[in-house]
């Protein structure tokens, strides 16, 4: 089956759900819809960029085109004019069988067009698109438009689908299918004892501030526990300073932004997996971190919080503990109850094991490839 991949940004290293789609969905026979390139295509795909200058009449019936667009679709991310024309004829030239939309924004782009085509289109909420974008009545009214067009939707998480439900967004052909890590490669190393990681970007979601002082707090008289943390961001330097004032300075390494395969090596030899992600004020939430399912993988006991997906990957006392968001002391027992449990090599173990059988990419995969063909079979 010939599929079309729908993506805002290509390509994009730290993407490995899309990239992996782009690379592995029906043995890779697939193409690429993105809104903007920066010229990078390691897959050799063919490739279609929406997002280019417009000139002549495009330019001229924009107006025109904006609101008629925001009054039938809540939206003016619709290409129109030659954008339009060329994508259809970029689409039938493939012999796209099926688009796969991967964030529901960039279905509200590509829907319309594949209704017009008769191509099957589904799509795949991932976290923003699903917890920001909905504080926009906007962005709500375009979904629910936008659903009866829909052949399917795919989420990362049960948390997505509901939060979507409570602004009046469904469809009755839905899953959660969660990211997944690859688990071959993903695997467990000795351990350096008491080391703790934390991986993303330096953002209020991700709450690096509360992480470090939890970390030196609850590690105070456990001098030999480290923490690494990998990512870049607005609070990079802030996280730095505080190491600083907390007296941590010297088991507390930053690492900066890291390739994927680096990050692999030190999840593999890390025993603690911290991350305290909290609904940031814009509305901004995870969908299912794939930082936490890659941790699992490796075996790392994780310590995060009652949000998003999370509590659908972290069984509590099992292979981690978790805490309310923004429960900084809460937090900090949590890291201390981890350290000092007595069953911490069965947790790890178990954290494997729960990897294993629920974030197996390869088996996600093809339940999503199954999933796609099963409704196109009852259409």
């Amino acid at each position: 089956m010939r599929a079309a991949i729908g993506t805002s940004d290509y390509h994009v290293m730290g993407e490995t759900f899309i990239n992996r789609h782009i690379a592995h969905l029906f043995g890779g026979n697939t193409v690429v819809i993105a809104g903007r390139s920066n010229g990078e295509d390691p897959y050799g795909k063919p490739l279609f960029v929406r997002r280019s200058k417009l000139t002549g009449e495009d330019l001229i019936s924009l107006p025109f085109w904006a609101l008629w667009n925001n009054v039938a679709h809540a939206t003016s991310r619709l290409p129109f004019g030659s954008g339009k024309r060329a994508l259809a004829e970029f689409l039938e030239r493939e012999r796209v069988e099926v688009i796969l939309a991967e964030f529901g924004t960039q279905a509200l782009a590509l829907a319309p067009l594949a209704n017009e085509l008769a191509i099957p289109i589904f799509t795949y909420y991932r976290g923003t698109d699903a917890s920001k974008a909905l504080q926009s009545k906007r962005i709500q009214r375009a979904y629910r438009l936008m659903m009866p067009r829909l052949a399917g939707v795919f989420s990362v998480s049960q948390f997505l689908l509901d939060n979507l439900a409570r602004h009046g967004v469904r469809h009755k052909n839905a899953h959660v299918i969660p990211s997944g890590v690859d688990v071959r490669r993903f695997q467990p190393a000795e351990k350096r004892p008491n080391s703790c990681l934390a991986v993303g970007r330096f953002v209020e979601k991700k709450a690096p501030l509360t992480t470090l002082q939890s970390f030196a707090e609850a590690t105070r008289n456990i001098p030999e526990a480290t923490l690494d943390f990998i990512g870049d961001g607005p609070l990079f330097d802030d996280t730095k300073a505080l190491a600083v004032q907390l007296g941590v300075a010297d088991r507390v390494t930053f690492h900066g932004a890291l390739p994927h395969e680096e990050v692999r090596k030190v999840l593999a030899t890390t025993e603690f997996f911290l991350q305290h992600s909290v609904t940031a004020k814009d509305g901004n939430t995870e969908g299912l971190p794939t930082a936490i399912q890659e941790a699992m993988a490796c075996g790392c006991i994780t310590v995060s919080t009652h949000h998003a997906g999370i509590p659908e990957a972290i069984d509590e006392g099992r292979t981690g503990f978790l805490v309310d968001e923004y429960d900084q002391p809460g937090f900090t027992k949590a890291i201390a109850k981890a350290f000092a449990a007595p069953n911490r090599p069965q947790m790890a173990l178990d954290a494997r094991t729960v990897a294993e059988q629920r974030f197996d990419n390869d088996i996600l995969l093809k339940k999503l490839e199954a999933e796609i063909q099963r409704t196109l079979a009852n259409r």
